[in-house]
């Protein structure tokens, strides 16, 4: 698997990985509920997601991915919610000999949870959901979303998803701050059919200050057995209010490794030329590095993490072709002891939302 390709570790290879999607989380939020739930409207289950089709080429070597991602979410009365997301997804690649492209089609359920919203202050979640370590997992990880499609070398950290039970939301600390945060717990079984688990705890917690727009915030997991071990991250997302512009970045450490990333996307609406095509468009760049941690390099390759120091710059852009559809290409630098390689990708992502009732006032 090349670097480009590299998904969230060991968990996802054993066929019951899932990984993140924090856009879909929004709707756990009281406002959102209630806005669906007014004297005059009824809630409707929802089945929404997106759908890419990519060609991601390192060091010569291409990879054609394609995967859909449905989500479903099922609104229960005022104060209860069930949403799940499932991934299908194939990867092909032509035989080192030659002939006709060829490969695993994987499928996985990314989370199925149940959220009950217990005040304006507090959502109460059980079941498997996605693990709130750090923020791209949850929120930037849909092909839809995501404005470069390589993964972050990160990701793998700390990022399987959790079976278990949480407690998030948010509230205002004054004018000018509010709080957001999530606590869990989770015992995740190590493999189909086993009787083994790994049962850890963890938190997040961010402050976001409406005036410069600004969120800043940390991220804490602790193993409950073996060594016992803990991982900790911090992550920074800025859009400023005369710009067009989204600044994202995120640390983490653990036995693993630890890295970061800084990706700036700049969408070019405020051009004053070519003024229809710039307004669809958007330039991206992100760079990053990483370093192993207490494990062999055979260790951090069965957890999709390099096994030796690896920088790495990337250079994208998207063009909206319409609202729920975009095009994507990107070129990447990779610099490592083990090797230097470019990487391409190209591709397309849609996204896709259907109700599955009756939308609109009710008699």
């Amino acid at each position: 698997m090349s670097y480009i390709c590299r998904k969230t570790a060991s968990w996802r290879r054993q066929g019951i990985v899932l990984s993140g999607l924090g856009l879909f989380l929004l709707l756990l939020s009281p406002t959102g509920i209630a806005a669906q739930n007014s004297d005059t409207e009824k809630p409707v289950p929802i089945l929404t997601g997106s759908a890419g089709a990519f060609s991601f080429v390192t060091a010569g070597q291409n990879v054609i991915d394609t995967q859909i991602n449905p989500v479903l979410l099922v609104p229960l009365g005022d104060r209860w919610l069930i949403e799940s997301r499932a991934e299908f997804e194939g990867q092909f690649q032509r035989p080192p000999g030659g002939g006709p492209y060829g490969g695993p089609v994987e499928k996985h359920l990314d989370y199925a949870q149940i959220d009950y919203i217990a005040s304006p202050y507090l959502t109460i979640t059980a079941g498997r959901f996605l693990t709130p370590f750090g923020i791209f997992n949850e929120r930037l990880y849909p092909v839809w979303i995501r404005a470069l499609q390589p993964d972050p070398l990160i990701l793998p950290i700390n990022t399987a998803p959790s079976d278990g039970a949480m407690l998030r939301g948010g509230f205002p600390v004054n004018a000018k701050a509010n709080m957001n945060y999530s606590v869990y717990v989770s015992v995740t079984s190590i493999g189909i059919g086993s009787v083994d688990s790994e049962r850890h705890v963890g938190g997040r917690m961010g402050f976001f200050f409406p005036g410069p727009r600004l969120e800043v915030g940390g991220s804490w997991q602790r193993t409950l057995q073996g060594d016992r071990k803990n991982a900790f991250g911090f992550h920074m997302g800025w859009q400023p209010a005369k710009a067009p512009l989204n600044l994202r970045s995120e640390f983490a450490h653990s036995f693993a490794g630890s890295g970061y990333w800084i990706e700036g996307a700049y969408r070019l609406s405020q051009a004053h030329f070519w003024q229809k095509a710039m307004r669809r468009t958007e330039v991206v760049a992100r760079a990053q590095q990483f370093y192993p941690g207490e494990i062999s390099p055979d260790g951090a390759a069965a957890l999709d993490l390099p096994g030796a120091n690896t920088r790495e710059a990337d250079f994208g852009v998207n063009y909206f072709l319409r609202d729920g559809l975009k095009g994507i290409a990107s070129y990447g630098r990779l610099f490592s002891s083990a090797g230097n390689a470019n990487q391409w990708s190209f591709g397309i992502a849609y996204r896709f939302l259907v109700p599955l009732g009756r939308v609109g006032p009710q008699p």
